[in-house]
């Protein structure tokens, strides 16, 4: 055991930076499936809804512990061992897509139903409908949650630990282990996270806020 130095705190600052990059990689990676995803579950096509459906099921059914132990140590055992970095980033990015097609699916079926028969009355195809029409009034709608979506990602990030990836919270826990000062150790790291997370909350207040006036409008 040993006393807390300056050094300890500057590395919880930079593992800050790798907290922020998984929160983006996961975010964008979960971006590409939600889109999959909200697209799917508004399909024609009962086929693509059902496994829209399922997909969804799976990944919000069961906890994103689990599913980062499954990723990482499922892919030792098929004989392509992915690094803690990788796992991570792949086993969040299958979990947000599944929260973010939902939050877009419903953004999607909120547009009022007119527009679809005035764009079918056209003529148009039923992606350039949701090309041109649907998707920019639905992205809107959807700005709001998502960037709230985004706040409990960035902290999900923390489960990331488990398997071995040094971001945030793994760095607290590695230097607690060398000065065995808990409290202090943790209670700099919840204030670091307060740091990343509150100007995303803020924001996300500020567009429902936005989106209110504009709807009453």
């Amino acid at each position: 055991m040993r006393a807390i130095n300056a050094g300890d705190f500057l590395y919880l600052l930079l593992a800050m930076r790798w907290t922020i990059m998984l929160s983006v990689i996961a975010f964008l990676g979960g971006g590409i499936v939600g889109v999959a995803i909200a697209l799917m579950r508004v399909s024609q096509r009962r086929w693509l809804r059902w496994g829209a459906v399922g997909y969804i099921q799976i990944f919000q059914g069961t906890p994103l512990l689990l599913q980062l132990f499954l990723v990482f140590f499922g892919s030792d055992m098929l004989g392509m061992p992915l690094p803690p970095w990788f796992a991570a980033s792949l086993g969040l990015s299958l979990n947000a897509g599944a929260f973010l097609g939902e939050i877009w699916r419903g953004s999607i079926q909120a547009v009022p139903r007119s527009q679809r028969e005035a764009a079918t009355a056209l003529g148009l195809h039923y992606f350039t409908t949701m090309r041109k029409i649907i998707v920019p009034q639905a992205m809107r709608i959807a700005t709001a949650p998502t960037v709230g979506f985004l706040v409990n990602l960035v902290k999900a990030t923390s489960l990331a630990a488990i398997i071995g990836f040094i971001e945030l919270t793994r760095a607290g826990q590695l230097i607690n282990n060398a000065t065995f000062h808990p409290f202090t150790i943790f209670s700099t790291v919840a204030v670091l996270y307060f740091l990343l997370c509150w100007p995303l909350t803020i924001a996300s207040r500020k567009l429902e806020h936005r989106m209110a006036v504009a709807y009453n409008r």
